[in-house]
């Protein structure tokens, strides 16, 4: 099982409202987001900061919209068919959020290790575009690399994967669960990325035609 971490903290200053509540293609930031990570992983982990009780207000509506119109059924039989139980998510909130992204992608990272993950992927809320095929050949490149390794050596083997797009680099970020416990106990790195780089064996890159991996959208215009 696949545990995704989605960070929804930041207090959206440029954006002029929570960003995980503006809507892209009539779906929130946020939910857009979870779509995209069940793609490839049974839970979704979402990291909630400033606002938190209104973006979890907003998100419970629209969630619970989906479900009334069954627009969440494919998703659902569709990870049946791969063995999954279904697909969840929860809330977590990082009081420490104003510290900045990496604070609340350890924050997540650390809640989405006791679940025991085969791998752990990392999106920030604001990479609505992100398509959820991009998603699928990760956890999937993700699974063949680490069944490489057997035992012990596939445990400690800390390694990360990384979409890029016309050779730039993009989320999500996918972990080996070694090298994300790694991650969520650094106290020196400046980044996310820059944690993943400090501790990671290997890093592999999967080149996609998906410029959503690369898009952030930080302000009403994009």
């Amino acid at each position: 099982m696949n545990v995704g971490v989605l960070l929804a903290a930041g207090a959206s200053v440029r954006m002029g409202a929570p960003k995980a509540n503006v809507k892209w293609k009539g779906r929130s930031f946020l939910t857009s987001g979870t779509l995209a990570l069940w793609a490839s992983c049974d839970h979704v982990v979402i990291v909630l900061g400033a606002k938190a009780r209104e973006v979890r207000e907003a998100a419970e509506a629209e969630f619970g919209a989906l479900v009334a119109r069954g627009a969440l059924s494919p998703l659902v039989h569709a990870a049946r068919d791969k063995g999954s139980r279904g697909l969840e998510a929860s809330f977590v909130v990082n009081t420490r959020w104003a510290r900045g992204m990496l604070s609340s992608a350890q924050f997540g990272i650390a809640e989405a290790l006791r679940l025991k993950p085969g791998a752990v992927l990392v999106l920030p809320v604001d990479h609505p575009e992100v398509k959820p095929a991009t998603v699928a050949q990760l956890g999937a490149m993700m699974s063949e690399a680490l069944g490489a390794f057997g035992g012990r050596s596939r445990e400690g083997f800390a390694y990360a994967l990384v979409p890029r797009c016309r050779g730039r680099r993009g989320h999500p970020l996918a972990l080996s669960p070694a090298l994300a416990r790694a991650v969520a106990r650094d106290r020196q790195a400046r980044d996310l990325a820059d944690a993943a780089r400090r501790h990671a064996r290997l890093i592999g890159y999967l080149d996609v035609a998906d410029p959503g991996v690369v898009r952030n959208r930080n302000t009403p215009r994009g």
